[in-house]
């Protein structure tokens, strides 16, 4: 029965009806619930990422969007990642599946598999996703440190990343974003 009371806890504080009601267990418990709601991209992300494109901006640059709001939503302690990597292929996994025609990785197999799945899912969403399975994913998202998205962490895997480029293609990109950014 309290299982049914929480549900019913966050579909009444969606609406706006008080939460002192005596059915629900605390407000804080409340607020928690509004925190874990869903993990899906949300309205503004979805609203950048789509002027992106109107603005013709690469597929990359409106991934880039959703793996802005994974980092911020792992900062203000919504879930966690175990490594900067992950923060990221999570970001770029919502980007697939919210219709972003981001090409799959050079890698391994399973990567690619993974990949392509999303995109799948973003051109024709079929599947009603498994409550149980979305649980667990959550629950062990939440166990993972909050550490891994940290301004420290996020530059070192920067800085990792671009040494594998090796210095032209740095040199490269460096130009193109100061040609393509925008006056300040």
């Amino acid at each position: 029965m309290k299982g049914l009371h929480r549900n019913l806890a966050y579909r009444y504080s969606e609406r706006g009806i008080a939460s002192d009601d005596p059915r629900f267990d605390t407000p804080i418990e409340l607020n928690t619930l509004r925190k874990e709601a869903h993990f899906m991209p949300e309205q503004e992300t979805m609203e950048r990422a789509r002027e992106d494109a109107r603005e013709g901006k690469s597929a990359s640059t409106q991934a880039g969007e959703f793996v802005r709001e994974e980092i911020h939503h792992i900062r203000e302690g919504k879930h966690g990642a175990s490594s900067p990597q992950q923060a990221i292929a999570i970001g770029l996994s919502k980007a697939r599946r919210a219709g972003v025609k981001l090409a799959p990785p050079q890698g391994p197999q399973l990567v690619r598999t993974k990949a392509e799945q999303d995109l799948e899912a973003g051109t024709n969403p079929r599947r009603k996703k498994s409550s149980r399975r979305s649980r667990a994913a959550s629950g062990a998202l939440k166990r993972e440190p909050k550490s891994s998205a940290s301004s420290r962490a996020m530059s070192r895997q920067a800085k990792r990343s671009s040494s594998k480029r090796g210095k032209q293609a740095r040199s490269q990109a460096a130009r193109k974003a100061a040609r393509t950014r925008k006056a300040a």
